[in-house]
């Protein structure tokens, strides 16, 4: 029986070359959505900018369609606004469980238990959680208990 000794097994180099390049393809996905938000925030001030500006005199806009569209603007923003605040909440209930033992479901169905070392926010996913040499996702977790 031989074992990999060049490092191409699947817990060799090339796995973890595979997984960082994945991280990075996800990182750059990521960006370019947060650029188009940004985008998307700037093309409607500068239409809302423009329609006032271009407006006929003798017939202007309505203000309350300018109003509506001010206030829908802002709604986006007050959203955007509690889904990074949940995203703080979910950062801190997961890292409250480092040193805790848990039981989560693995992608098999079954069942382990492990100590959480770490805990960790990929961008717009749930956190996921170290417990020894695997990630868990924090939905995953079905129990939680005091290391002893």
């Amino acid at each position: 029986m031989t074992s990999p000794t060049s490092g191409f097994g699947a817990t060799g180099a090339s796995s973890d070359a595979a997984r960082a390049a994945e991280a990075m393809k996800a990182d750059a996905v990521k960006k370019q959505a947060k650029d188009k938000d940004l985008g998307d925030k700037d093309t409607f001030m500068k239409l809302l900018v423009a329609q006032l500006k271009y407006q006929d005199p003798s017939n202007p806009a309505d203000s309350t369609a300018f109003l509506a569209q001010t206030a829908q603007f802002t709604q986006v923003e007050k959203l955007e606004d509690m889904i990074s605040m949940m995203k703080g909440q979910r950062m801190t209930s997961a890292a409250q469980l480092v040193g805790k033992t848990v039981t989560y479901q693995d992608p098999l169905g079954q069942t382990q238990t492990g100590v959480v070392s770490a805990a960790k926010l990929n961008g717009d996913s749930e956190p996921m959680l170290k417990v020894g040499n695997t990630d868990v996702e924090l939905s995953k977790v079905t129990e939680i208990q005091q290391t002893a």
